[in-house]
Formats: C-alpha cells, structure tokens, sequence
C-alpha cells in the first residue's frame, strides 16, 4: 500500500532553496491537505512565505484548486502580527460563490487557529502553524516525493508524522532499550509495540497484558507465574507472562494503572533479570525486553506517589509518542483505503459527503473508532458506496449545522469597536468569524477571548473531563476545546474518574 517512488506529482520545493528534507531548513506555517476528489492535481501542502497567499481557480494564485466549485479568485491569507502573540494569519474570503468554510462554519474573515479545517471549494485543509514543508513530501494516499523515511516498519498508516516515527522505530528496535509508547486510547499503542518486537531480531515470543483489566489479585500471577499449592487453587505449577517472554518482548499496556505492590516486583525483575514465581524457593532466570504503554501522565504519578519513580526511570529509556487522529487528519483518506483492503471491499467507495464527515469529527477514540465507523459502513452499504446515512449517530451530530453561517461573537466577549484587532493585547485569544452579508464589504475579524486557564479546568471540573460537554457550554467544536488544553498544558486525566 505504500509507495516508494513519487509518480507524477510536483513539488513546491523543486525551485525552492530550502528544501525540507534538509535538517537545516526552517520549518514553515502552511495549508495541508486533507482531502479533494482530484488531490492528484494539488499538492500535498503549500507552505506559507512571507508574502499574502491567494486562493483561486487560476494557475496565476500561489494555491491554484482547478474546479469549478472554486472561485477565479477566491480567498486570500495574510499574514499579520499580533501584539504579544506574534504572527497570525488572516484568512479572507474575496466574494467567491460558493464561500468559504473554516471549522464547519461559512465565514467572511478569521484568524487560523492551529489544526483549524479550511475549505475552498470541495478541497478540504488544515492550517499547521509549523510542518508545512515537511508534509510537502507526503500525498495522502500514501506516494511520497523521494523515499520514505521507514524502510521495514509498515504497520503505521499515514504521511510525514507516521513515517518519522516509524523511522525512530526502526533505530530503536533492534537495541535492548526498554520502551514507553504514549498515546490516547486507539492510536495504536500495539502496533507499535508488536513492531518493535519484529524488527528486534529477538527469538522469543511476544507477550502482552493489559494492567488495567486484571484485578489486582490476578494480576502479580498472571505475571510472576505460581507453584503448586501457592494458594488455594493453585493445582499445577504456572508460568507467568515475563518466564513466557524470555528471550522476547513483554508488553505491559495501560502501564500507568499498574498497583504499587506490583510495580515494586517488576522494578526487581528489572534489576536482577531474575523472576520468583509465587510459591516458588529460587528465582528463574529471564531475558525480557520491555516495552509498556499508557494514556496516562506517568511524571504526573510519580509527583502523586501512583507510580514509583525508579520503576519509570527504568522503563523510559525511549519515548515514542504517537499522535491523536484529530492532529494528524491528513491520513484519514489513506487509513480508509487500508481498512477497505482489510474488510476485503477494494471495489467500495464512499460519497464526497462522506469524507467531509471523516475529516470534521475529531475521533475522540482515534483510529480505533475509524476502524469501527468504516467497517460499520461497509456492512450496512447495499451497494458498496459509503454515505452519510452510513455514519455512526455520533458523527451525524456532529454534522448538524455544517456549512452554516458563522454566528456573530456574543458582545460581552467582543473587543470595543475602537480597539482594532491588530493592537489588541489579548493573550490567549480566539477570532470569530464575521457572518457575510450579500453585497456588503469584507469587515475585519472580530476578536473574542478564549476562556482563561482557571475557567476552563472549571468548566472542565464540572463536566468531569467531557470535552464534548465542555464545548457545548462554551459554543465551540471539540477540536478547538483540544488547542486550548493544548495551548494550557491540561490533562484530561486530571479530570475524568
């Protein structure tokens, strides 16, 4: 499925003198593309100079979209500096036909947040605030400009993001560094780990368990293994997962929700590469790679005395953090193709619609729930050809109101008329789109202040972690609620039971 060789598609480096593969080159703010049925005639990003962006029909625009949906000129981006914040761009619409559309909403003018979903015409974009150039190389369905950076590791569908970690995989595996793979629920924490137990050479077998379903009691035996007559029950001699792993690659997931009790036996498995069964008189010698996965803040443990520092200290000799789906949207399109030759459907399709649908969820279980959305879609679709009425009930909501018009900011969060945007010291803030109004003039974007660090780990308090709860109260979509957590430095896990 992935393609080695670039075929066809040009580049908005070939005359540039800083060319993204180069480690030295700057990393630059730009639009990369999420989706278009003709992406083939686009470029996988278009990364922003220091000079206005227009968006048209015609070849002459710096992101020429050839369709008839798009305007002769269309938008423009301009870059403008903001007092205490830096540099912002400002996206405009220049009274095109069909408009403009920014976070599922038709708008005028607006401030591109990081992540924010621009679309012109039926070409579907995220504006990235860094990593522009390096995307420029990855189309999405999976032709890369050049060679990819993973060679051997497979297993991680996507572009620039998957592929340097992929890559970071491959450097790590063969090593006997013990790993801790980081990531929300869904993005393919196993997958990982699984990969770096193939590409270690390691001759033992693979074994895993998850800390976080096994009770407490069960979980040190399902471990450490038992003798007979440890305890009640204990008719035969057992062994535990680590003598199973010997001289391969233990994988312990949901590491974080491991018991203290239990944290300590590992720590000295660890240290002496020695297991003592329960029940047992010597301890058994074991050869393990360890590699563990979690959600959770493991430092955030340590500081709360859930987790024992020498234990992670041990654990962490290598981090691979994978990224959430709503971060890295632009691999959606090739995730889907991967899933329709998974089910076996390589002859399925899906509706424009469809894909609009994919790109503005914000996947709060990852490609996990994806997963699960296209191989619902697949059984249910009479006729191979994925639609809307094929969507999960989740998603549908979520798409009620897509492609309307922008509502104007509420006045007691509106800067006064006098204070321009561009001299206003507000730090954090959001932009509002402006509602256009047939016939009238372009008006500048009205600024409208983010919620306060100390305001939203209330809100969130109140709503016990629900990021969809969260942005109901606050009037914004789930992907914006994630920037400001982002933005604040807030762990959801702080919040939920």
């Amino acid at each position: 499925m992935v393609t080695k060789q670039h075929t066809g598609v040009s580049s908005p480096y070939e005359d540039d003198p800083q060319d993204p593969r180069d480690a030295r080159s700057t990393p630059r703010p730009g639009l990369v593309l999420l989706y278009a049925p003709n992406f083939e005639q686009l470029h996988p990003a278009y990364p922003f100079g220091h000079q206005d962006i227009t968006i048209g029909r015609d070849p002459v625009h710096a992101i020429c979209i050839p369709e008839q949906a798009v305007s002769r000129m269309h938008a423009r981006i301009h870059r403008t500096a903001m007092p205490g914040e830096g540099d912002v761009f400002v996206l405009t619409d220049l009274g095109s036909r069909n408009g403009t559309v920014v976070d599922g909403k038709n708008v005028m003018e607006a401030v591109l947040e990081p992540l924010c979903e621009v679309r012109i015409g039926d070409a579907i974009f995220k504006f990235v605030d860094e990593g522009a150039d390096v995307s420029a190389a990855y189309r999405i369905d999976g032709v890369v400009a050049g060679r990819r950076r993973a060679d051997s590791f497979v297993e991680l569908v996507g572009g620039a993001k998957m592929d340097a970690i992929a890559a970071d995989i491959e450097r790590i595996a063969p090593t006997e560094l013990s790993c801790v793979v980081l990531g929300e629920t869904g993005t393919g924490k196993e997958v990982v780990a699984r990969g770096i137990h193939r590409l270690s050479g390691r001759k033992g077998s693979f074994q895993a368990i998850n800390c976080a379903a096994i009770p407490q009691n069960l979980l040190e035996s399902e471990l450490f293994g038992y003798r007979r007559g440890a305890f009640s029950g204990a008719d035969r001699d057992k062994p535990g997962l680590i003598k199973l792993a010997d001289g391969g690659t233990l994988f312990l997931d949901e590491i974080g929700d491991m018991p203290i009790d239990a944290q300590a036996k590992l720590l000295r498995v660890l240290q002496s590469r020695e297991v003592f069964p329960l029940g047992a008189t010597m301890p058994e010698r074991v050869d393990i790679r360890v590699v563990c996965a979690t959600h959770r803040d493991l430092y955030g443990h340590v500081r709360d005395e859930r987790f024992r520092g020498d234990l992670l200290a041990r654990l962490n000799e290598h981090t691979v953090r994978l990224p959430p789906l709503r971060e890295r949207k632009e691999d959606i399109f090739q995730l889907v193709q991967s899933f329709f030759q998974r089910y076996g459907k390589t002859s399925a399709s899906y509706t424009f619609s469809f894909m609009v649908a994919l790109l503005h969820y914000d996947w709060p279980f990852n490609v996990r729930e994806l997963e699960s959305c296209v191989k619902r879609g697949l059984a249910i679709a009479e006729d191979g050809v994925l639609d809307t009425a094929h969507l999960p009930d989740a998603i549908a909501e979520v798409m009620r109101g897509y492609g309307g018009k922008a509502q104007r900011p509420d006045r007691h969060s509106v800067l006064p008329a006098s204070v321009s945007p561009a001299s206003a010291p507000l730090s954090p803030r959001v932009v509002a789109p402006q509602v256009r109004l047939a016939g009238a003039p372009p008006q500048p974007a009205s600024v409208v202040r983010a919620p306060a660090e100390d305001e939203l780990r209330s809100i969130l308090a109140r709503h016990k972690g629900n990021v969809a709860a969260v942005g109901r109260e606050l009037g914004k979509e789930r992907m914006q609620i994630h920037r400001w957590l982002k933005r604040y430095g807030i762990s959801l896990d702080d919040y939920r039971e």
